[in-house]
């Protein structure tokens, strides 16, 4: 029986050398592989774990290539099919996104629901039928966003409307400081176990450095695992010498995510120092045997289940508890937004109720008799309803 095909990827091709000379005859190279077909992106490979930005635009390029749409204008909505739409989308626009490849996944999971759908059937049913089959609401957006793309260049006329579900509660988990000092030293202090005994080799180190600085600057996981000690081209990068975490790589455009640069807390900016000299970490900040990593998914939730820690403690909650942390210390809306890079609203919205200032004046003058008289009738009225003057209930006589 054939494997099953793994659809289109990128792939990182490994050099070739003549076995008997040494000599160089192929450099590794990222290539793109679907099913027998193999094409090179002409990208070389740097780190075979992450695929540079050229190579993943190639990618979206080769996917929108595989078939190439009609573009004429203003046919009748049941006669454009999605798959059509999406590939437009994908030919003129993924190239600008920040994460090309990630649009196109996004792209493959839209085009196995939809791919045989044309415009007229997007309706609020269809849209709630494909979150049920298990879509996302991202998802339905970079629909929405390649439908609005094929009406702005006139290939079609009617408004078409994408339902999107309602979004999701804003994460309220975060961390105690015992919580997290909990889960430091678990990655820490960790030793590997071979053959049921622990060994001197302590795996989880890199995790607890993550940790660390995702609790002191609550950066998103992916910008501190692809960070660097020097410019770097598609990685941000830490200053050792000003303390500044530049956390937005070069060239890359901004998002809704933000990755404004953000100074480094003093405590946190003496450990890097001290780990960078001593050799723990040479090149990035997070790294497994001198190398970057990806990320910390599956070691982290090793180190949460070493640390007692639910399952929904994830390296996200990580930037919750930083910016919750912040507002225990009653840094201000503005400063937070700057300092978290994100904005005043979500501030406000989601992480102020525990600022020490939340409706504390309101609370304040809640709690205060009314400063005037009230006139006769108001008095008369509250002497019939048998209550305190100036007060709705006297809690002095309470049970």
């Amino acid at each position: 029986m054939s494997r099953p095909s793994k659809g289109a990827r990128l792939y990182a091709q490994a050099e070739r050398r003549d076995p008997r000379t040494g000599e160089l005859l192929e450099r590794a190279i990222w290539v793109i592989r679907d099913g027998g077909t193999k094409r090179s992106t002409g990208v070389p490979v740097t780190d075979d774990r992450r695929a540079p930005p050229e190579a993943e635009q190639a990618f979206s390029r080769y996917l929108a290539e595989k078939h190439t749409p009609p573009r004429e204008g203003h046919r009748p909505l049941a006669a454009i099919p999605l798959a059509d739409v999406i590939n437009i989308y994908l030919t003129d626009c993924a190239d600008r996104q920040a994460r090309p490849k990630e649009v196109a996944q996004r792209a493959r999971a839209l085009l196995t629901f939809w791919g045989t759908k044309s415009l007229a059937q997007v309706n609020g049913d269809s849209c709630r039928a494909y979150v049920e089959e298990g879509g996302t609401r991202r998802q339905l957006e970079d629909l929405r966003a390649a439908i609005e793309h094929h009406l702005s260049e006139g290939y079609h006329r009617e408004i078409v409307r994408v339902v999107l579900p309602e979004k999701g509660q804003s994460r309220e988990r975060w961390l105690t400081r015992a919580e997290a000092a909990r889960l430091v030293w678990a990655a820490y202090r960790y030793r590997e176990i071979q053959k049921g005994h622990e060994t001197d080799k302590r795996t989880r180190r890199h995790v607890a450095r993550f940790i660390l600085i995702a609790l002191y600057t609550g950066t998103r996981a992916g910008a501190i695992c692809a960070a660097s000690f020097t410019p770097t081209e598609g990685r941000g990068w830490i200053n050792l010498d000003t303390g500044v975490f530049y956390r937005r790589p070069s060239g890359e455009r901004e998002t809704n995510k933000r990755k404004a640069p953000v100074r480094l807390p003093d405590g946190l900016l003496a450990h890097l120092r001290r780990w960078h000299r001593k050799g723990l970490c040479r090149n990035h900040p997070v790294e497994w045997q001198g190398r970057p990593v990806k990320d910390v998914d599956k070691a982290f939730r090793h180190a949460r289940a070493d640390a007692g820690l639910s399952d929904d403690v994830t390296p996200h909650v990580l930037k919750h508890t930083a910016v919750t942390w912040a507002m225990h210390h009653g840094v201000s809306k503005e400063e937070a937004a700057s300092f978290f890079s994100t904005t005043v609203d979500t501030i406000e919205r989601v992480y102020w109720h525990h600022h020490p200032d939340f409706q504390r004046e309101a609370a304040k003058r809640m709690g205060r008799r009314p400063r005037q008289k009230p006139d006769r009738n108001d008095r008369n009225d509250r002497e019939q309803a048998g209550t305190n003057e100036g007060n709705v209930v006297d809690f002095s006589k309470a049970g």
